[in-house]
Parts: structure tokens; sequence; C-alpha cells
């Protein structure tokens, strides 16, 4: 979950700070220029002062009279140019110059430069230029009027360079960069810790659940941090799982009690019926038939009080030699094959796997009944113990009918026998009380096809304390 809300979170705050920063960044490159702007607007007011008390241009006689304030306007325009590298120009309304610099600078024809000039013949200053990005090398054009006795005489024109102007928007453009960064990146550390803070209870409740959701009931939410919200969730979910413990135990102890109480009385009905016998002529199958199916009803609460204690019973996990448990118990298993005519092999090499023995052995002797059981005379069985990384494992397989897909997948139900197999003898809970008490102990068994016909059973058991010991949390 994490990894999806904190992409979004990041996104978000991404676009925050683009929509900050860019209208901020387009300020700053407005600012720049017009401050740009108006120290030219000061600079073309001071020349129009200037030009506004030259005498017109001279004509006839008076053209070899010296202009003395024409000497110092054309004096400051090429100081100015040489100081600042910025051409400027005063120039008639005929586009002849009053005084310009440098000397061969002359108001063009078109573009930007005329396009002031003629807007400052109207007789306002021009309008401000269209920004200059850092990208963009163009001038800057400024034009004020020369007015004098309220009419335009001239036109101040200046012609900067923004190259300057240009850096300092650029410099200024990285500043907000470097903040924009340092920004995300105190965001994406704040969305860090928000994520964890607000996830950490889901991530315990999610383990919780998966604990419980495997058998072990006892795991509870340890109290945690995070919003009030998943604060009281978690409170809520200790008590519905207090609440399901407290049922299911009240189901466990209901088996258990039910189980032993009818014992006694089965065992007196059992007496009774084989006191009857004795009246009865010598081989009647009615009295036979009910023998039997007394003799079944105590099998299968023998089974459910079995059930019932796998299932309230702690795993003694400790460090075991499953090979040689395993060899044991195929040798104990060989004469029951043998009379049947099925051949019982086994390969248990020594490994060792956390394991309870007494449940071990109880699980492999469920195992290897069935498999004897429903293998015809003249095929074989075959244990194997192996083991791969974190997991130890003991495979049973068996030359028998085998089951179908959907058989499969019911075998471990409670009571659940195949429709082929119902004149078995057997309760249907023998594999379900393996699971029960391999579970237990962090163990699990799974059950396949075996080709060319015959069952595949897999007993699995950790070989790590920490794999046997999530059992137990």
């Amino acid at each position: 979950m994490r990894t999806r809300l904190l992409p979004l979170l990041i996104v978000l705050m991404a676009a925050v700070l683009l929509a900050l920063g860019v209208p901020l960044a387009v300020s700053l490159a407005a600012a720049q220029q017009q401050r740009v702007v108006v120290d030219r607007i000061d600079d073309t007011a001071r020349f129009a002062a200037l030009a506004q008390f030259v005498t017109d241009r001279p004509t006839g006689s008076r053209a070899e009279v010296t202009d003395e304030r024409g000497e110092t306007l054309a004096k400051e325009l090429g100081t100015y140019y040489g100081v600042y590298g910025i051409r400027a120009g005063v120039f008639y309304r005929d586009d002849t110059p009053m005084a310009n610099a440098p000397g061969d600078w002359f108001l063009p024809q078109k573009g930007e430069g005329r396009d002031a000039f003629n807007e400052a013949l109207l007789g306002r200053r021009s309008h401000d230029p269209e920004q200059v990005w850092p990208w963009q090398r163009s001038r800057l054009v400024v034009a004020s009027p020369v007015i004098r006795d309220g009419d335009v005489v001239a036109v101040v024109v200046t012609d900067s360079p923004t190259g300057q102007m240009r850096s300092r928007i650029l410099h200024g453009w990285l500043f907000i960069g470097a903040g924009e960064v340092a920004a995300m990146l105190l965001a994406v550390g704040a969305a860090l810790r928000l994520t964890g803070w607000v996830l950490r209870p889901v991530r315990v409740l999610d383990a919780t659940t998966h604990d419980i959701a495997t058998g072990r009931l006892k795991s509870r939410v340890a109290a945690a941090g995070g919003p009030p919200e998943l604060r009281r969730l978690a409170r809520s979910f200790n008590e519905m799982a207090d609440n399901v413990e407290q049922v299911l135990e009240q189901q466990r102890a209901f088996v258990a009690d039910a189980s032993h109480q009818l014992r006694n009385p089965l065992a007196a009905l059992l007496l009774r019926i084989e006191l009857l016998a004795l009246e009865l002529p010598e081989g009647n199958e009615e009295i036979a038939s009910v023998r039997t199916e007394g003799k079944r009803l105590a099998q299968v609460l023998d089974d459910l009080l079995d059930l019932a204690l796998a299932e309230h019973a702690e795993a003694d996990l400790r460090l075991t030699d499953i090979g040689a448990l395993t060899a044991e118990r195929v040798a104990a298993w060989g004469p029951a094959a043998e009379a049947k005519g099925v051949r019982l092999t086994g390969t248990c090499p020594a490994t060792t796997a956390w394991a309870d023995p007494v449940t071990l052995s109880s699980a492999l002797d469920a195992v290897i009944d069935n498999a004897v059981k429903f293998t015809p005379a003249g095929q074989g069985v075959e244990v194997e113990v192996a083991a791969a990384g974190d997991t130890a494992t003991v495979v049973v397989t068996d030359g028998g009918p085998g089951l179908s897909d959907e058989e499969l997948s019911r075998v471990g139900d409670r009571f659940w026998r195949s429709a082929a197999h119902q004149n078995v003898k057997g309760s249907g809970l023998g594999l379900s009380i393996t699971q029960t008490l391999l579970a237990a102990g962090g163990g699990s068994i799974s059950y396949a096809h075996h080709e060319p016909h015959g069952l595949r059973v897999t007993v699995s058991l950790p070989r790590t304390a920490a794999g046997a010991g999530r059992a137990g949390v």
C-alpha cells in the first residue's frame, strides 16, 4: 500500500511546488526586466531633457555655428555608450540624428526600434517591451519623446543588450529551482514519515490477520501509533479476535465433552449387544451388522476427541532428525504392508527439522496407513525424505487408484471420504487431525497426483527456528 500511496503524495506535492514555483519564476523575470526598463526610462528622460534645449538644425549661414548644448548631448551619449554598452540616440521626426552613439548607429527602418520611435512621436513613452527570457538573445528598446512648446521635435531611443539581465534571471531561476528541490526533498521525507505513521497500524493489522488466518488464534494487534481511527480499528479487531477464539474454544470443548460423554453409554450399549448376541443363533447377520456399526461409531467418537485435543494442544517443537524418525515409522508399517503384498520402501537420509516428534509420528502413521490401505497388492509405496532451503519434506507416493481433481481439492476435509472408498474402514478424520497437528508446529501437508496413477502426499516442516516460531505467535 505504501508503494501506491507514496507516489500519489509525491505527485501532488510536486504539482503544488510547480504551481508555486512557475509563477514565482515568471514574476522574478518580470521584476528583473521592469528594473532594467525603469533605468532606461530614467536615462531617456535625462537625454530628452538635454535635447530639449538643443538648437534646431542650423541652416544657411548658421550651419557652421557650434551648438554647445548639442556637443554636450553628443558627449553624454558617447560616454553612456562607452560605459554601459547601450546604444542611444536622439532622432528628429525625419529620422535624422540630432546626436547618436556610436556614430554609425541609426534608427532601424523596422522592428522594435521603429515601433518604439513611432509610438514616441505620438507624444507618449513607448510601451514596455515584451518579456525577454533567458534563452532569447533579443535587445531591449525604450523610446521617449522630446517635447518643446507642446510639440514633439525629436525622440530619444535606447537599444540595450539583455545579456546581464538574462543572466540575473537565470541565476534567480536556479535559486528558485534549488529551493524547489530542497522543498521536494523535505516533502518526500515528510511523506515517508506520514505514510509510515498512517500505515504502520495497517501493516500490523495485516500481519496479525494473516497469523489468525493460518491458525495462530492467540495473535493480537499490538498497541501502536497512527490515526485515532486506525487505533480504534485495532482495538475492535482484538475484541473480534477474542470473541472468535472464545467461540472456537467453546466448539472444541463441546466436541471433546460430547465425545467423552458418549463413550460410556456407547460402551455399555456395545456390551449389551454382545450379551444379546449370545442369545441369538451363531452367524446372525443383523447382530453382526449392529456390532460393526457400533464399533465404527466408537472409532468416530475417538477420532472426534483426538481432533478436539489436537486443535487445543500446544506443539512441543524440537530439532528432530526426521530421517531417523521416518525410517522408524517405515519399519513399523513394514509387516502390515508385507501382509497385504505391498512393497514399502524408504529413502531416509539424516535430515533435521523443527517438529514435535509425537505429532510427526502420528502424521506419518496416518499418511503411510492410507497409502498402504489404498495400494493394491503387487504395487509399491515409497517414502522419501529430502531438504531444500528452509524446508524439509517427507514425500509418500503410492500406486493406488488416486483421486480426481475435485476429490483432490477436498482431501483433509472433516468426515470427507471418496465415494470409491466408502466401504474401506475409517472415519474421514485422520487426515484432518494430521493437518491440524502439523499446522500447530509450522508444518503443512499437501496432496498431488502421482504418475501414472496414485497419490503423492508431501509433509513439509520448517528447518529454522524462525519458521517454526511463527506458529506460536
